[in-house]
């Protein structure tokens, strides 16, 4: 038996079959600690926390047709889908395993039309401006935007953005974006960054893949 559940994990693949894969549900938002870039780093030194696990991203998981995909908002690449497997190898590593936590909501009351405008998202380009309404996203305004109770109020707070290190200084990375962009750069204008989503009181920890 223990050879045949190795062939099988070796035919359908690490992910699907480690014991550390916690059980999916669709609309499930998935938090990754993402791999090094500039970016990431960044995100990470303005919206890091040294007491818990540093996210720079978030995506939603859509399950169906016997396959799950994730739907995010990618520098790279906009709004689009990805396989689960992707996603995860798009992760930093934590002895070995992806930095993904998984988060699902309390009260499930809207979900669907919640993923519903979520879909509708899809092909959208991505907002390296950082500014809400201007048909652009980034990851985590793509779950606030699409995330809704059914009265159509956002479950998600959108707070003053931070773009500085702990000793107030900017990375070098927003200074030069939005040089080139052309704009000043959005400090206290209302947003939303993967951590202080992953944190809020409308979720529940479901699972790590790294645990």
């Amino acid at each position: 038996m223990k050879q045949l559940l190795i062939y099988i994990c070796m035919v359908m693949g690490t992910v699907s079959c480690t014991s550390r894969s916690p059980q999916l549900e669709n609309g499930d938002l998935l938090f990754q600690a993402g791999k090094t870039s500039a970016m990431s780093d960044a995100i990470r030194a303005a919206t890091g926390s040294e007491r818990q696990l540093s996210y720079t991203h978030v995506g939603v998981l859509l399950s169906g047709n016997g396959a799950d995909s994730v739907l995010e908002a990618t520098s790279d690449g906009g709004v689009r889908m990805t396989t689960l497997q992707e996603f995860l190898e798009g992760s930093a590593r934590i002895e070995g395993a992806p930095a993904v936590t998984v988060a699902r909501l309390k009260d499930t009351a809207g979900l669907a039309a919640s993923l519903q405008r979520a879909r509708a998202h899809l092909g959208e380009p991505y907002d390296y401006s950082f500014r809400p309404d201007n048909g652009k996203m980034y990851c985590s305004e793509l779950v606030w935007e699409s995330y809704r109770r059914p009265t159509g109020e956002r479950i998600f707070a959108a707070r003053p953005m931070n773009f500085r290190n702990e000793d107030g200084t900017l990375p070098r990375y927003w200074t030069e974006l939005f040089e080139r962009l052309g704009e000043e750069i959005p400090e206290g204008v209302p947003g939303t960054n993967p951590n202080e989503i992953a944190r809020d009181s409308a979720l529940r920890t479901v699972g790590h893949f790294f645990r």
